[in-house]
Parts: structure tokens; C-alpha cells; sequence
């Protein structure tokens, strides 16, 4: 297994985050790779950046951006105020993946949380990704609940 270097997300990525958002069914449907980025992202690449519960990030073989994540870090009430750390928008390239790469994200992201004080890890999966869910209960992960969304 090859080992992976994991960072912040810095401007530069941001072409390479938006084309790995875009590059499946799903994302090409809601996704836009076009070139210069689309202001929207822009705009939530700063807030992110400014937010210190929020962390983009970028895995990287060679200098090369082959994955990405979102870290949320949240505080709550429940669970005597536990903090969660919540994971989304998880893309590995797809010719970096089932070779190690997510998993050692996921191993990377999880340590995050923990550091941080998280009590628990988690994450949504759209209904149409049967591969993801695979993977994500291969790390450990429990169906445990359904989640719901409206589009506004």
C-alpha cells in the first residue's frame, strides 16, 4: 500500500477538489468543473477556510491531489455535549481507488476527530453508492440511522 500524505486544502487545489466532486454520475449532475471555478466555490472555499470547526482536506500521492474530504467538527447537547466530527464530500480518484488510499484517509480523518475531543465519527452516503456503503461498514461505520434532506 502506498503511503499517502494528507493536508489542509489550499487555493491551488481547489480546481482538482471540484473535479473530483464532478467525477461521477452524481457529481456530474450537480457539479461545475468548468475552468476558472465557479465563484460559488470560491466563496464556500473561504468560509471554509475561516472556520476552524471545518477542515478541507486533500490526500496526496507525489504532489498529486488524489482525494479529498470535509471534516465538520460539531458541537452539541446530546450525549452529555459530545462533539461529533462529521465527514463528507469523500472522493478518491478513480484510479487510486480500492487501493488503499480511502481507507488510509479514513484512518487519517478519524485520528482528526479523536485529537479534537470527538466522542463519535459520522458521515451520510447518498442511497445510490451500494460500493461506499460496502466500504464505509468495512471501516467500521453502522447504518444506525436515515437521514433526510430538502432541497432548497
Amino acid at each position: 500500500m502506498t503511503s499517502v500524505a494528507f493536508r489542509q486544502a489550499q487555493p491551488a487545489d481547489l480546481p482538482a477538489i471540484i473535479a473530483l466532486l464532478a467525477n461521477d454520475v452524481l457529481g456530474q449532475q450537480r457539479e461545475d468543473a468548468s475552468s476558472p471555478p465557479n465563484p460559488r466555490y470560491v466563496d464556500a472555499f473561504d468560509a471554509i477556510l475561516a472556520d476552524r470547526n471545518q477542515l478541507l482536506v486533500v490526500a496526496t500521492l507525489n504532489d498529486e491531489v488524489v482525494g479529498t474530504l470535509q471534516l465538520s467538527f460539531i458541537p452539541g447537547m446530546a450525549r452529555l455535549g459530545a462533539w461529533r466530527g462529521q465527514i463528507e464530500a469523500v472522493r478518491i480518484a478513480e484510479a487510486h481507488r480500492s487501493s488503499g488510499v480511502g481507507q488510509q484517509m479514513f484512518e487519517w480523518a478519524i485520528a482528526q476527530c479523536k485529537a479534537r475531543g470527538c466522542d463519535l465519527v459520522q458521515l451520510t452516503t447518498d442511497k445510490a453508492r451500494p460500493d461506499a456503503h460496502r466500504f464505509y461498514e468495512r471501516l467500521g461505520f453502522v447504518g444506525s440511522h436515515i437521514g433526510y434532506k430538502l432541497m432548497l
